[in-house]
């Protein structure tokens, strides 16, 4: 493969990541609208939307690491980056591959709040069950695994091995 090649390909890929980073995005602040409003159905909807552009980055960046393989780089970020040098000498498409990189930090950050939203609403959910089931009056105490555990056999000592 030659550097013009190359580099068309890896354009091709960057401008795809791209919008695909960016309908991630749109995804990933519908979600939170959908969980602040509770709308469970349409949140499962658009999680599947969420689903399809991370398969669609798994697929782009395989590409990438099939590109370094094929040039005989290693198939991760340095050699991504040996191979930006030889092919774009411009440094136009670094430039591309950071604005991806800062996309991607973004889409993380939504990934996170909305995470943090689900597992507050569970715990918040969890004490409710606890009080209906009674067990909100029983101590909670760490298991194996460092997870909280409570008893159900009603035992004043519970031991954990």
């Amino acid at each position: 493969m030659d550097s013009t090649v190359c580099r068309e390909h890896l354009e091709k890929l960057l401008i795809e990541e791209a919008g695909v980073l960016e309908r991630l995005q749109s995804a990933l602040d519908r979600e939170h609208e959908l969980l602040i409003a509770n709308d469970v159905d349409a949140l499962e909807r658009a999680g599947e939307e969420r689903q399809t552009c991370i398969g669609d980055l798994l697929r782009i960046e395989e590409e990438r690491r099939s590109m370094c393989r094929m040039m005989n780089l290693p198939a991760d970020i340095t050699g991504l980056e040996r191979l930006l040098g030889w092919c774009d000498t411009s440094g136009e498409l670094k430039q591309r591959w950071a604005d991806c990189a800062d996309r991607a930090g973004r889409c993380r950050a939504s990934n996170d709040r909305n995470g943090a939203l689900v597992a507050a609403r569970m715990k918040k959910v969890e004490g409710m069950l606890d009080v209906l089931t009674g067990r909100a009056s029983e101590p909670k105490t760490y298991g194996k695994q460092g997870a909280y555990e409570s008893s159900s056999t009603g035992a004043r000592v519970h031991v954990s091995v």
